[in-house]
């Protein structure tokens, strides 16, 4: 079993559901928050969109220090601002790992900053959370979408929004 090749599927299906979500956004919504502890779309969608480059951090580096890196998400004002800083993103970390070698993801990374370690951990377990760091957000993302009412894409098959029976309670469960 080619873990890599399994790796890079799993991106590739992560990111067309995230393109799709991503394209949601209402671009006047960009300063709302469900929450004063909550991010801001922007903020949210930004790291979301930010997400892929996370797994080039973990293929090609051994760690990151929030206290030296100048790793830093731009300022996103609109859509097609951030599909295309999702689309860079993506493309950086995918060439990264369609080029990593199996033996070099059991290597350790480490999340710190400065002299504070937050964890460490595998490459290969590093990249894996990526992807469920963009799962979990892009959930939150949902619940922010839903909040204002407007329309959720299918992520793992259609969604309430998308298929007319979702609209019956018994036929949900």
């Amino acid at each position: 079993m080619d873990i890599i090749k399994l790796l890079s599927k799993e991106m590739e299906n992560e990111a067309e559901t995230t393109r799709k979500m991503l394209s949601r956004i209402p671009e006047d919504r960009y300063d709302w928050q469900p929450h004063p502890k909550s991010m801001s779309i922007r903020r949210l969608a930004t790291h979301i969109a930010d997400v892929g480059s996370w797994v080039q951090m973990a293929v090609c580096d051994d760690e990151l220090d929030f206290a030296t890196s100048t790793h830093r998400e731009p300022e996103i004002n609109d859509n097609a601002a951030l599909l295309d800083f999702f689309e860079k993103s993506y493309a950086t970390g995918k060439a990264a790992l369609d080029n990593a070698i199996l033996e070099e993801l059991e290597k350790p990374w480490t999340m710190r900053s400065g002299d504070h370690v937050y964890f460490t951990q595998s490459k290969f377990e590093v990249i894996r959370a990526s992807f469920c760091q963009i799962v979990h957000h892009r959930a939150q993302l949902g619940v922010y979408l839903r909040l204002l009412d407007v329309a959720i894409p299918g992520s793992y098959g259609p969604s309430a929004d998308e298929v007319e029976m979702y609209n019956e309670p018994e036929a949900a469960l």
